[in-house]
């Protein structure tokens, strides 16, 4: 089994369970929506039905999100409490994962972008 499809279940696995954890999360539906797109990427990518575009927009979709959390975590001591514990008591812990974890989704988005298949247009009928 190639490398790459066996990095990709386990980021399959890992995004669903980000999915599965966000239930208590204040902002629930926006956490689900982002783990679960980056699942059903991998997903279809699995399934080599993959278009590179809708692994790029979840790319960019990362990306601009983690830009706004970014210059908050950035702007404070780097919380040593980040992998302690699953509980999120403090905002700068809180914020710090939930940065690294859209630069997980942006990362693995840009890997499956990459590899994608690209598929020769089709020929338009006049």
């Amino acid at each position: 089994m190639p490398v790459l499809r066996v990095l990709n279940i386990i980021m399959t696995i890992a995004f669903l369970f980000s999915v599965a954890v966000q239930y208590n999360d204040p902002d629930t539906i926006q956490w689900m929506a982002i783990y679960g797109f980056a699942a059903a990427a991998c997903i279809l990518s699995l399934r080599e039905k993959l278009r590179w575009m809708f692994s790029a927009t979840v790319a960019i979709a990362a990306l601009a999100w983690a830009g706004l959390l970014a210059p908050a975590v950035l702007s404070r001591p780097f919380p040593t409490t980040i992998v302690d514990s699953f509980h999120m008591t403090d905002v700068a812990v809180e914020e710090a994962r939930e940065l690294g974890g859209l630069l997980i989704v942006m990362t693995w988005m840009v890997v499956l972008t990459l590899t994608a298949p690209r598929k020769p247009d089709s020929p338009q009928h006049g």
